[in-house]
């Protein structure tokens, strides 16, 4: 569905209109030019709010990461460890 709206834009935003939007076609481009600024917009919000939380949790990473290294050290020895496995004749045999 689409609904009529009127518009006032400044007349170097017109003439710039005209040059990119072919005869007829002005609403279906101003229509895609805001849905891809609004997206652009979105993203770049999203970014913004990312950055700030990354930043203000910095320290509290750090800690964190630093309390769960050493585990992580020796869950890695023990991991790297040869798996013992019982040889053939040790094996139970199914019938």
């Amino acid at each position: 569905m689409s609904k009529r709206i009127n518009i006032v834009l400044p007349d170097r935003t017109l003439a710039v209109l005209d040059r990119v939007a072919p005869k007829g076609n002005r609403s279906q481009f101003i229509s895609r030019a805001v849905l891809h600024f609004i997206g652009s917009q979105g993203k770049e919000n999203l970014r913004e709010r990312l950055k700030r939380e990354a930043i203000a949790n910095a320290d509290r990473d750090l800690e964190m990461a630093a309390e769960w290294f050493p585990l992580e050290e020796e869950a890695s020895e023990i991991a790297a460890l040869p798996v013992k496995r019982p040889s053939k004749s040790r094996r139970r045999k199914t019938a």
